[in-house]
Protein backbone atom coordinates (compact mmCIF):
# COMPACT_ATOMS: atom_id res chain seq x y z
CA UNK A 1 0.00 0.00 0.00
CA UNK A 2 1.37 3.33 -1.19
CA UNK A 3 2.62 6.01 1.46
CA UNK A 4 0.66 8.62 3.20
CA UNK A 5 3.28 11.19 1.66
CA UNK A 6 3.40 9.41 -1.68
CA UNK A 7 -0.49 9.81 -1.98
CA UNK A 8 -0.36 13.50 -0.94
CA UNK A 9 2.32 13.98 -3.84
CA UNK A 10 -0.34 13.04 -6.27
CA UNK A 11 -3.63 14.78 -5.76
CA UNK A 12 -3.64 18.67 -5.37
CA UNK A 13 -6.29 20.47 -3.34
CA UNK A 14 -8.49 23.27 -4.30
CA UNK A 15 -10.20 25.23 -2.20
CA UNK A 16 -12.39 28.42 -3.03
CA UNK A 17 -14.08 31.03 -1.21
CA UNK A 18 -17.11 29.65 -2.51
CA UNK A 19 -16.28 26.00 -1.59
CA UNK A 20 -15.30 27.39 1.84
CA UNK A 21 -18.62 28.85 1.89
CA UNK A 22 -20.67 25.96 0.80
CA UNK A 23 -18.32 23.53 2.69
CA UNK A 24 -17.03 22.04 -0.45
CA UNK A 25 -13.78 20.40 -1.08
CA UNK A 26 -12.81 20.43 -5.18
CA UNK A 27 -9.96 17.42 -5.39
CA UNK A 28 -8.30 17.25 -8.70
CA UNK A 29 -5.20 14.74 -9.39
CA UNK A 30 -2.67 15.53 -11.46
CA UNK A 31 -0.93 13.24 -13.92
CA UNK A 32 3.17 12.84 -13.36
CA UNK A 33 4.63 13.21 -17.11
CA UNK A 34 6.72 10.34 -18.39
CA UNK A 35 10.90 11.80 -17.83
CA UNK A 36 11.90 9.49 -20.66
CA UNK A 37 9.83 11.14 -23.36
CA UNK A 38 10.90 14.80 -22.10
CA UNK A 39 14.23 13.54 -22.52
CA UNK A 40 14.48 12.70 -25.91
CA UNK A 41 12.51 15.31 -27.50
CA UNK A 42 14.84 18.23 -25.55
CA UNK A 43 17.78 15.78 -27.31
CA UNK A 44 16.40 16.22 -30.82
CA UNK A 45 15.92 20.07 -29.89
CA UNK A 46 19.25 20.52 -29.06
CA UNK A 47 20.79 18.35 -31.62
CA UNK A 48 18.61 20.33 -34.41
CA UNK A 49 19.72 23.51 -33.17
CA UNK A 50 23.66 22.47 -32.83
CA UNK A 51 23.69 21.62 -36.18
CA UNK A 52 21.95 25.19 -37.53
CA UNK A 53 24.62 26.75 -35.19
CA UNK A 54 27.49 25.29 -36.92
CA UNK A 55 26.42 24.31 -40.11
CA UNK A 56 24.84 27.75 -41.39
CA UNK A 57 28.21 30.11 -40.98
CA UNK A 58 30.10 27.05 -42.82
CA UNK A 59 27.55 27.41 -45.51
CA UNK A 60 27.69 30.78 -45.66
CA UNK A 61 31.67 30.51 -45.85
CA UNK A 62 31.50 27.89 -48.61
CA UNK A 63 28.92 30.28 -51.08
CA UNK A 64 31.84 33.17 -49.70
CA UNK A 65 35.06 30.87 -50.81
CA UNK A 66 33.19 30.06 -54.41
CA UNK A 67 32.15 33.63 -55.03
CA UNK A 68 35.78 34.94 -54.80
CA UNK A 69 37.46 32.12 -56.70
CA UNK A 70 35.21 32.83 -59.21
CA UNK A 71 35.48 36.40 -59.66
CA UNK A 72 39.91 35.61 -59.24
CA UNK A 73 39.42 33.68 -62.52
CA UNK A 74 37.16 35.95 -64.57
CA UNK A 75 39.23 39.02 -63.31
CA UNK A 76 43.05 36.97 -63.76
CA UNK A 77 44.41 38.03 -67.49
CA UNK A 78 44.33 34.80 -69.64
CA UNK A 79 47.81 33.16 -69.90
CA UNK A 80 47.24 32.02 -73.71
CA UNK A 81 49.91 32.98 -76.46
CA UNK A 82 49.60 36.71 -77.40
CA UNK A 83 47.26 37.18 -80.17
CA UNK A 84 49.93 38.45 -82.83
CA UNK A 85 48.99 41.88 -84.54
CA UNK A 86 47.35 41.57 -88.31
CA UNK A 87 49.88 40.64 -90.98
CA UNK A 88 50.63 41.93 -94.46
CA UNK A 89 49.11 40.08 -97.06
CA UNK A 90 52.62 38.92 -98.19
CA UNK A 91 52.31 36.65 -94.85
CA UNK A 92 48.74 35.77 -94.93
CA UNK A 93 45.90 36.35 -92.46
CA UNK A 94 45.51 34.37 -89.70
CA UNK A 95 42.42 32.31 -89.32
CA UNK A 96 39.94 33.02 -86.61
CA UNK A 97 40.97 29.73 -85.43
CA UNK A 98 43.99 30.40 -84.89
CA UNK A 99 43.24 33.57 -83.35
CA UNK A 100 41.08 32.36 -80.81
CA UNK A 101 42.21 32.67 -77.17
CA UNK A 102 43.65 29.34 -75.62
CA UNK A 103 44.12 27.79 -78.72
CA UNK A 104 48.32 27.69 -79.88
CA UNK A 105 50.21 30.77 -81.65
CA UNK A 106 50.41 29.39 -85.50
CA UNK A 107 53.48 30.25 -86.98
CA UNK A 108 53.18 33.45 -89.64
CA UNK A 109 56.93 32.61 -91.14
CA UNK A 110 55.97 30.43 -93.54
CA UNK A 111 59.46 28.67 -94.98
CA UNK A 112 59.78 25.71 -96.98
CA UNK A 113 59.78 22.21 -95.67
CA UNK A 114 63.43 21.10 -95.02
CA UNK A 115 64.03 19.41 -97.68
CA UNK A 116 63.53 22.34 -100.09
CA UNK A 117 65.90 24.20 -97.50
CA UNK A 118 68.48 21.28 -97.43
CA UNK A 119 69.01 22.38 -101.53
CA UNK A 120 68.53 25.95 -101.72
CA UNK A 121 70.38 28.44 -103.71
CA UNK A 122 71.12 31.94 -104.17
CA UNK A 123 68.98 33.46 -106.84
CA UNK A 124 70.92 34.53 -109.99
CA UNK A 125 71.86 38.59 -109.88
CA UNK A 126 68.40 40.02 -111.55
CA UNK A 127 68.79 42.51 -114.37
CA UNK A 128 67.49 45.38 -112.17
CA UNK A 129 65.77 48.52 -113.94
CA UNK A 130 66.13 50.58 -110.83
CA UNK A 131 67.00 54.42 -111.16
CA UNK A 132 70.19 53.62 -109.25
CA UNK A 133 72.48 51.95 -110.39
CA UNK A 134 75.59 52.69 -108.25
CA UNK A 135 76.93 54.61 -104.88
CA UNK A 136 80.18 56.31 -104.32
CA UNK A 137 80.97 56.62 -101.01
CA UNK A 138 82.65 60.22 -99.88
CA UNK A 139 86.09 59.43 -98.63
CA UNK A 140 87.16 63.14 -98.22
CA UNK A 141 87.14 65.82 -94.73
CA UNK A 142 86.49 68.63 -96.38
CA UNK A 143 83.26 70.36 -95.21
CA UNK A 144 81.52 74.30 -95.09
CA UNK A 145 82.11 75.24 -91.67
CA UNK A 146 79.45 77.82 -92.05
CA UNK A 147 77.10 75.29 -93.78
CA UNK A 148 77.52 72.68 -90.63
CA UNK A 149 75.02 74.30 -87.68
CA UNK A 150 75.31 70.83 -86.03
CA UNK A 151 79.27 70.97 -86.43
CA UNK A 152 79.93 72.07 -82.80
CA UNK A 153 81.48 70.57 -79.50
CA UNK A 154 78.18 68.23 -79.04
CA UNK A 155 78.36 67.28 -82.66
CA UNK A 156 79.23 63.42 -83.29
CA UNK A 157 80.60 63.90 -87.26
CA UNK A 158 84.27 63.02 -86.90
CA UNK A 159 86.55 61.49 -89.03
CA UNK A 160 85.03 58.06 -89.33
CA UNK A 161 81.69 60.04 -90.59
CA UNK A 162 82.72 62.77 -92.14
CA UNK A 163 81.20 65.99 -92.04
CA UNK A 164 78.14 66.38 -93.95
CA UNK A 165 76.64 69.50 -94.64
CA UNK A 166 72.81 70.40 -94.51
CA UNK A 167 73.38 70.68 -98.30
CA UNK A 168 74.66 67.19 -98.95
CA UNK A 169 72.12 65.99 -96.79
CA UNK A 170 69.34 67.24 -98.69
CA UNK A 171 71.63 66.61 -102.01
CA UNK A 172 71.50 62.82 -100.92
CA UNK A 173 67.92 62.31 -101.28
CA UNK A 174 67.48 63.82 -104.96
CA UNK A 175 67.55 60.52 -106.51
CA UNK A 176 70.27 59.73 -109.76
CA UNK A 177 72.09 56.88 -111.44
CA UNK A 178 75.01 57.24 -109.74
CA UNK A 179 74.62 58.74 -105.87
CA UNK A 180 77.70 59.90 -103.82
CA UNK A 181 77.18 60.35 -100.18
CA UNK A 182 78.60 59.93 -96.72
CA UNK A 183 78.62 56.38 -95.10
CA UNK A 184 81.16 55.96 -92.91
CA UNK A 185 84.74 54.60 -93.31
CA UNK A 186 85.68 58.35 -94.61
CA UNK A 187 89.05 58.23 -94.34
CA UNK A 188 91.33 54.55 -93.66
CA UNK A 189 92.27 55.38 -89.80
CA UNK A 190 89.76 57.32 -89.18
CA UNK A 191 88.20 53.90 -86.63
CA UNK A 192 86.54 51.17 -86.82
CA UNK A 193 89.95 48.87 -87.24
CA UNK A 194 89.71 45.26 -87.83
CA UNK A 195 92.76 42.46 -88.79
CA UNK A 196 94.16 41.92 -91.95
CA UNK A 197 92.85 38.24 -91.38
CA UNK A 198 88.92 39.18 -90.40
CA UNK A 199 89.43 41.95 -93.42
CA UNK A 200 89.98 39.30 -95.79
CA UNK A 201 87.66 36.79 -94.06
CA UNK A 202 84.90 39.48 -94.87
CA UNK A 203 85.66 40.01 -97.72
CA UNK A 204 84.69 36.34 -99.05
CA UNK A 205 81.20 36.37 -97.06
CA UNK A 206 78.30 36.45 -99.43
CA UNK A 207 75.78 35.84 -96.89
CA UNK A 208 76.23 37.79 -93.05
CA UNK A 209 73.83 36.56 -90.35
CA UNK A 210 75.54 39.61 -87.89
CA UNK A 211 75.72 40.97 -84.47
CA UNK A 212 77.65 42.56 -82.34
CA UNK A 213 78.22 44.21 -78.32
CA UNK A 214 80.36 46.60 -77.10
CA UNK A 215 81.04 48.00 -74.09
CA UNK A 216 80.87 44.41 -72.15
CA UNK A 217 77.09 43.55 -73.59
CA UNK A 218 75.17 40.85 -74.06
CA UNK A 219 76.18 37.17 -74.12
CA UNK A 220 76.44 35.57 -77.39
CA UNK A 221 73.64 33.07 -77.84
CA UNK A 222 74.66 30.55 -80.52
CA UNK A 223 71.54 30.13 -83.83
CA UNK A 224 69.94 27.29 -83.69
CA UNK A 225 67.36 25.93 -86.59
CA UNK A 226 69.61 26.14 -89.55
CA UNK A 227 70.38 23.74 -92.24
CA UNK A 228 73.44 21.85 -93.09
CA UNK A 229 73.45 24.04 -96.19
CA UNK A 230 73.06 27.14 -94.71
CA UNK A 231 75.92 26.79 -92.29
CA UNK A 232 78.26 26.09 -95.37
CA UNK A 233 77.03 29.29 -97.13
CA UNK A 234 76.64 31.83 -94.43
CA UNK A 235 79.00 33.38 -92.25
CA UNK A 236 78.28 33.78 -88.58
CA UNK A 237 79.89 36.80 -87.72
CA UNK A 238 79.78 39.18 -83.85
CA UNK A 239 81.70 42.18 -83.33
CA UNK A 240 83.32 42.37 -80.16
CA UNK A 241 85.37 45.02 -78.59
CA UNK A 242 87.97 44.27 -75.82
CA UNK A 243 85.97 45.17 -72.94
CA UNK A 244 83.02 42.52 -74.17
CA UNK A 245 85.66 40.02 -75.15
CA UNK A 246 87.15 39.99 -70.98
CA UNK A 247 83.63 40.02 -69.97
CA UNK A 248 82.97 36.66 -72.39
CA UNK A 249 86.01 35.48 -71.17
CA UNK A 250 85.08 35.79 -67.55
CA UNK A 251 81.96 33.61 -68.70
CA UNK A 252 83.88 30.90 -69.84
CA UNK A 253 82.92 31.96 -73.90
CA UNK A 254 86.57 31.87 -74.76
CA UNK A 255 87.75 33.05 -78.62
CA UNK A 256 89.12 29.43 -80.03
CA UNK A 257 92.16 29.62 -82.06
CA UNK A 258 90.52 29.69 -85.33
CA UNK A 259 88.52 33.01 -84.07
CA UNK A 260 85.04 30.67 -83.71
CA UNK A 261 83.02 30.50 -80.44
CA UNK A 262 80.35 27.61 -81.42
CA UNK A 263 79.24 29.10 -85.04
CA UNK A 264 80.04 32.24 -84.73
CA UNK A 265 83.25 34.16 -86.36
CA UNK A 266 84.32 36.58 -83.71
CA UNK A 267 86.12 40.15 -85.28
CA UNK A 268 87.99 41.95 -82.97
CA UNK A 269 87.44 45.56 -83.24
CA UNK A 270 89.58 48.58 -81.88
CA UNK A 271 89.55 51.98 -82.55
CA UNK A 272 86.00 52.51 -82.40
CA UNK A 273 84.86 56.20 -83.45
CA UNK A 274 81.98 57.13 -80.79
CA UNK A 275 81.71 57.02 -76.93
CA UNK A 276 78.53 56.29 -77.33
CA UNK A 277 78.48 52.23 -77.51
CA UNK A 278 75.17 52.55 -78.98
CA UNK A 279 76.52 54.45 -81.88
CA UNK A 280 79.13 52.15 -82.28
CA UNK A 281 76.85 49.47 -82.99
CA UNK A 282 75.03 51.36 -85.53
CA UNK A 283 77.63 50.10 -88.08
CA UNK A 284 77.40 46.93 -88.40
CA UNK A 285 74.07 47.21 -88.20
CA UNK A 286 73.11 49.70 -90.67
CA UNK A 287 75.69 49.65 -93.07
CA UNK A 288 77.07 46.09 -93.33
CA UNK A 289 77.78 46.70 -97.04
CA UNK A 290 80.70 48.80 -96.19
CA UNK A 291 82.42 45.62 -94.04
CA UNK A 292 81.31 42.78 -96.25
CA UNK A 293 82.17 44.54 -99.81
CA UNK A 294 81.36 41.39 -101.79
CA UNK A 295 78.16 39.78 -100.04
CA UNK A 296 74.77 39.77 -101.68
CA UNK A 297 72.54 39.34 -98.45
CA UNK A 298 72.31 39.74 -94.95
CA UNK A 299 70.43 39.51 -91.68
CA UNK A 300 70.92 41.61 -89.10
CA UNK A 301 70.27 40.33 -84.83
CA UNK A 302 70.39 42.40 -81.59
CA UNK A 303 72.74 40.74 -79.52
CA UNK A 304 69.88 40.37 -76.80
CA UNK A 305 68.65 38.08 -79.12
CA UNK A 306 68.72 34.09 -80.41
CA UNK A 307 68.38 33.78 -84.03
CA UNK A 308 66.57 30.52 -84.39
CA UNK A 309 65.70 30.01 -88.65
CA UNK A 310 67.49 29.04 -91.33
CA UNK A 311 68.94 32.07 -92.35
CA UNK A 312 68.73 30.83 -96.62
CA UNK A 313 65.02 30.14 -95.68
CA UNK A 314 63.96 33.63 -94.03
CA UNK A 315 65.89 35.13 -97.21
CA UNK A 316 63.49 33.52 -99.35
CA UNK A 317 60.66 34.04 -97.25
CA UNK A 318 60.82 37.49 -96.69
CA UNK A 319 62.95 38.91 -99.68
CA UNK A 320 62.79 35.93 -102.77
CA UNK A 321 58.99 35.33 -102.82
CA UNK A 322 58.05 38.79 -102.64
CA UNK A 323 60.80 40.10 -104.99
CA UNK A 324 61.54 42.50 -101.59
CA UNK A 325 65.00 44.44 -101.32
CA UNK A 326 64.36 45.41 -97.53
CA UNK A 327 62.62 43.67 -94.58
CA UNK A 328 62.37 44.62 -90.80
CA UNK A 329 60.89 44.07 -88.35
CA UNK A 330 57.65 46.35 -87.13
CA UNK A 331 57.22 48.30 -84.20
CA UNK A 332 54.67 46.40 -81.65
CA UNK A 333 53.47 49.63 -79.67
CA UNK A 334 53.46 52.62 -82.03
CA UNK A 335 53.22 53.43 -85.25
CA UNK A 336 53.74 57.69 -84.92
CA UNK A 337 57.37 58.78 -84.95
CA UNK A 338 56.34 61.54 -82.99
CA UNK A 339 54.54 59.07 -80.81
CA UNK A 340 57.99 57.08 -80.79
CA UNK A 341 59.84 60.76 -79.85
CA UNK A 342 57.94 61.14 -76.84
CA UNK A 343 57.98 57.48 -75.54
CA UNK A 344 61.64 57.79 -75.85
CA UNK A 345 61.86 60.92 -73.74
CA UNK A 346 59.72 59.48 -71.28
CA UNK A 347 61.97 56.38 -71.17
CA UNK A 348 65.06 58.88 -70.59
CA UNK A 349 66.36 57.11 -73.80
CA UNK A 350 67.26 60.46 -74.89
CA UNK A 351 67.45 63.90 -73.67
CA UNK A 352 64.26 66.43 -74.74
CA UNK A 353 66.47 69.02 -76.17
CA UNK A 354 67.98 66.32 -79.01
CA UNK A 355 64.65 65.03 -79.78
CA UNK A 356 63.20 68.24 -80.23
CA UNK A 357 66.12 69.51 -82.78
CA UNK A 358 65.58 66.64 -84.83
CA UNK A 359 61.81 66.58 -84.47
CA UNK A 360 61.61 70.54 -85.51
CA UNK A 361 64.33 69.12 -88.70
CA UNK A 362 61.60 66.71 -89.49
CA UNK A 363 58.66 69.17 -89.35
CA UNK A 364 60.69 71.41 -91.42
CA UNK A 365 60.57 68.69 -93.75
CA UNK A 366 57.33 68.54 -94.32
CA UNK A 367 57.47 64.61 -92.47
CA UNK A 368 53.39 64.52 -91.24
CA UNK A 369 52.22 63.14 -87.80
CA UNK A 370 50.99 60.09 -89.93
CA UNK A 371 50.55 56.21 -88.65
CA UNK A 372 50.09 54.52 -91.81
CA UNK A 373 52.40 55.25 -95.08
CA UNK A 374 51.08 53.75 -97.75
CA UNK A 375 48.32 52.17 -96.07
CA UNK A 376 51.00 50.23 -93.98
CA UNK A 377 53.17 50.79 -90.54
CA UNK A 378 55.69 52.83 -90.95
CA UNK A 379 57.77 52.77 -87.32
CA UNK A 380 60.27 49.94 -87.62
CA UNK A 381 61.52 48.28 -84.43
CA UNK A 382 64.26 46.45 -86.03
CA UNK A 383 65.98 44.65 -83.76
CA UNK A 384 66.14 42.25 -86.74
CA UNK A 385 66.75 43.64 -90.39
CA UNK A 386 66.65 41.36 -93.61
CA UNK A 387 68.35 42.80 -96.57
CA UNK A 388 69.95 42.67 -99.97
CA UNK A 389 73.51 44.89 -100.60
CA UNK A 390 71.85 46.41 -103.79
CA UNK A 391 72.96 49.85 -104.59
CA UNK A 392 69.22 51.03 -103.89
CA UNK A 393 69.28 49.51 -100.39
CA UNK A 394 72.80 51.15 -99.60
CA UNK A 395 71.61 54.27 -100.44
CA UNK A 396 68.87 54.03 -97.59
CA UNK A 397 71.34 52.27 -95.28
CA UNK A 398 73.81 55.26 -95.78
CA UNK A 399 71.09 57.69 -95.08
CA UNK A 400 69.69 56.27 -92.33
CA UNK A 401 72.97 55.84 -90.85
CA UNK A 402 73.67 59.91 -91.37
CA UNK A 403 70.64 60.47 -89.62
CA UNK A 404 71.42 58.35 -86.49
CA UNK A 405 74.96 60.49 -86.53
CA UNK A 406 73.45 63.31 -87.23
CA UNK A 407 70.45 63.49 -84.65
CA UNK A 408 69.91 60.87 -81.68
CA UNK A 409 71.00 57.10 -81.97
CA UNK A 410 67.09 55.82 -81.67
CA UNK A 411 67.04 54.78 -84.98
CA UNK A 412 63.23 54.44 -84.50
CA UNK A 413 62.91 57.86 -85.14
CA UNK A 414 64.91 58.12 -88.47
CA UNK A 415 63.75 54.87 -90.48
CA UNK A 416 59.93 56.62 -91.07
CA UNK A 417 62.19 59.71 -92.11
CA UNK A 418 64.10 58.19 -94.55
CA UNK A 419 61.22 55.94 -95.74
CA UNK A 420 59.00 59.01 -96.74
CA UNK A 421 61.97 60.97 -98.42
CA UNK A 422 63.19 57.97 -100.68
CA UNK A 423 60.22 56.30 -101.04
CA UNK A 424 62.18 52.93 -102.21
CA UNK A 425 60.17 49.89 -103.88
CA UNK A 426 60.39 46.35 -101.94
CA UNK A 427 60.79 47.65 -98.43
CA UNK A 428 58.52 45.94 -95.92
CA UNK A 429 57.67 46.07 -92.84
CA UNK A 430 56.86 42.29 -91.39
CA UNK A 431 54.84 41.70 -88.60
CA UNK A 432 55.69 41.13 -84.49
CA UNK A 433 54.72 37.25 -85.21
CA UNK A 434 57.42 36.98 -87.71
CA UNK A 435 59.88 38.60 -85.57
CA UNK A 436 58.88 36.09 -82.46
CA UNK A 437 59.19 33.38 -85.19
CA UNK A 438 63.06 34.57 -86.06
CA UNK A 439 64.45 34.71 -82.63
CA UNK A 440 64.25 33.84 -78.81
CA UNK A 441 64.32 37.47 -77.47
CA UNK A 442 66.20 37.03 -73.91
CA UNK A 443 66.74 41.09 -73.39
CA UNK A 444 69.56 43.04 -72.31
CA UNK A 445 72.11 41.16 -69.44
CA UNK A 446 73.85 44.38 -68.30
CA UNK A 447 74.66 47.62 -69.04
CA UNK A 448 77.58 48.80 -71.74
CA UNK A 449 80.34 50.67 -70.35
CA UNK A 450 80.74 53.70 -73.16
CA UNK A 451 83.80 55.09 -74.20
CA UNK A 452 85.99 57.59 -73.03
CA UNK A 453 87.74 59.46 -76.60
CA UNK A 454 88.89 62.36 -77.20
CA UNK A 455 87.51 64.57 -80.29
CA UNK A 456 88.90 63.28 -83.58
Amino acid sequence: MPSSSSLIQGISISVSDDDEATGKVRVRVRRKRSRASVSASARRRRLLFRTARLGVPLLLAALAVSLLLYESYRLTPSHSPPLPPPSFTDFGDLSRATRAAGSPRKSCLKLLDPEKLQNLELPEIPETNMSIKEVVYRSSLHHIEDDIPSHTESSRFNSFTGYQTLTEREESFKIKESMTVHCGFCIENGGFQVSAVDREYMRYCKVVVATCAFGGGDDLHQPIGMTENSIRKVCYVAFWDEVTCASQEEEGNKIGEDNMIGLWRIILVSDLPFSDQRLNGKIPKLISHRLFPMARYSIWVDSKSQFRRDPLGVLEALLWRSNSSLALSEHGARSSLYDEAKAIVKKHKATPEEVEVQLDQYRQDGIPDEKRFNGKKALAEASVIVRDHAPSTNLFMCLWFNEVVRFTSRDQLSFPYVLRRLRPPGVQLFPVCARKDLVNSFGHRRKVKPLVKDAR
